[in-house]
């Protein structure tokens, strides 16, 4: 680097308020400058100015107003189910079709919960020990083999655990679906700033980056390329779900067809609240704009208000599963006109103080989030779901969210699909679970299940130590 642009970059950095960067300069060995040199090249200063304002007005426009949304429920009028069954013949087709393509959020790792790796390769279950990544996959496979046609898998990653993932695909084959047929992706990562708005760095020549949040899909499936991949597949719609959820149906036709036949732009999945103190978010209008309401933001009575059938008026959990038309991907994202809020998240961060100080600097990390691009839809559907069929997510690594129980949900879902079969179950464990697993290429529900059953041949069930696997 010459001295000017040395000069150059440092006038820049402390205009931007980041001068802090390049205070060690001196001090840093010729391997060190071209980390940092490197570093600061990706930084976007017009960004961190941006992210520095949020920080100093973290308190934006709050609603006055607050409506639960419009559903298409569990229990169904006559119209209603012969809607639903009109909705899962289109869907059918359109899977059939190749008109979808699967996105997976996976950039996270799974280091809370004892794995040295991505999160996707957590095991869950319970009786093969197969992991996230590996459940979602059996899923694709199913509906593969159920309704024909091509699967084509988005797979989102971060910088911290795309080469790891790709690897973990590559040990496993992937899956069985094809290297063709999965296309990895990144999102952006974003610095991470400290209460005065000056980045955080983990080292003199490394900046503290983050990823931008599962609202950052959006922009990385244009500036990756995927948007372009889609198009030349043939795709429409995009299934988006998230990796720690192994009870997610990414490839519902219900969904789909309901979905496609509201021409909607982006539709959600929710499930009922477990009650008015369970902290999630619902989808709901604020100010008459659809979007996911945070429990925060919600006020008391509201919380607790209920509707003339005894339920929670504001009920619609939001469990992070959607269905997004590719076009309205591209619109939002033409351009870099995509413009989702930012959500800080507040945190101590292992790094450097400001006088370059090793330890735990106070910092906020900056996301945006998926659900509030339901604000921009047209149209949109909002399905309600059983939660003990279909949402049972990986977070923690004890308690609730964990992969105990994870396993219980998806071993009672099991457990429901034998007895209506009229099959024996097998003893439940000490904990009492039922050491029981059935492989989603079998079947997803029960009718799938009892029509497997019935087929020529039956099923095949392996009885193990682990307990009965039915594949």
């Amino acid at each position: 680097m010459t001295p000017e642009s040395k000069s150059y970059l440092a006038a820049a950095l402390e205009a931007a308020g980041q001068g802090h960067l390049m205070g060690t300069w001196s001090d840093l060995t010729d391997g060190e400058r071209t980390n940092l040199l490197t570093a600061l090249e990706g930084l976007d200063l017009e960004q961190v100015q941006r992210l520095r304002e949020r920080l100093r007005a973290p308190n934006d426009h709050a609603a006055k107003s607050f409506e639960p949304p419009l559903t298409f429920p569990l229990e169904r009028s006559a119209e209603q189910a012969a809607q639903a069954e009109h909705a899962s013949a289109l869907g059918k087709r359109l899977l059939r079709e190749n008109r979808v393509g699967f996105v997976l959020v996976a950039g996270g790792q799974g280091s809370r919960l004892g794995v040295d790796g991505p999160k996707g390769m957590v095991g869950v279950g319970p009786v093969s020990g197969l992991s996230l990544f590996g459940w979602h996959a059996a899923r694709l496979s199913a509906a593969q083999q159920r309704h024909g046609g091509n699967i084509t898998w988005f797979v989102m990653t971060s910088s911290s655990n795309d080469g790891a993932t790709r690897a973990f695909f590559e040990e496993q084959d992937f899956f069985g679906l094809g290297q063709q047929n999965v296309h990895f992706f990144t999102q952006e990562m974003l610095p991470a700033l400290d209460q005065e708005g000056r980045i955080v760095r983990t080292a003199s020549d490394a900046l503290f980056l983050a990823p931008n949040g599962h609202g950052g899909t959006l922009a990385a499936l244009r500036s990756e390329g995927m948007l372009d991949v889609a198009a030349g597949l043939g795709i429409e719609q995009f299934s988006y779900f998230q990796v720690d959820n192994p009870l997610v149906r990414p490839a519902d036709p219900l969904f789909l067809g309901l979905h496609a036949l509201a021409d909607a732009d982006m539709s959600s999945k929710v499930v009922t609240k477990n009650d008015p103190a369970e902290k999630v978010g619902v989808l709901g209008l604020a100010d008459g704009k659809l979007g996911c309401i945070e429990y925060s933001d919600l006020p008391e009575d509201l919380r607790t208000e209920k509707d003339g059938g005894g339920q929670l008026r504001f009920r619609a959990g939001n469990i992070a599963v959607h269905m997004i038309r590719r076009d309205f991907v591209e619109k939002l994202t033409k351009d870099g006109l995509l413009d989702l809020p930012w959500h800080l998240a507040q945190k101590n961060l292992k790094g450097l103080d400001v006088q370059g100080n090793p330890g735990e600097v106070p910092g906020v990390k900056f996301e945006t989030f998926v659900f509030d691009a339901l604000g921009a839809a047209a149209n949109s559907v909002t399905l309600e779901v059983r939660r003990e069929g279909e949402f049972s997510p990986v977070k923690n690594a004890e308690g609730p969210d964990s992969p105990s129980t994870c396993r219980l949900a998806l071993t009672e879902s099991f457990g429901h699909m034998l007895q209506a079969a009229g099959l024996d179950l097998p003893e439940r464990d000490q904990d009492g679970t039922l050491p029981l697993e059935v492989d989603p290429r079998v079947a997803e529900d029960e009718s799938e299940f009892c029509a497997a059953n019935e087929s020529a041949g039956g099923l095949e069930v392996l009885k193990g130590e682990h307990g009965w696997l039915y594949r």
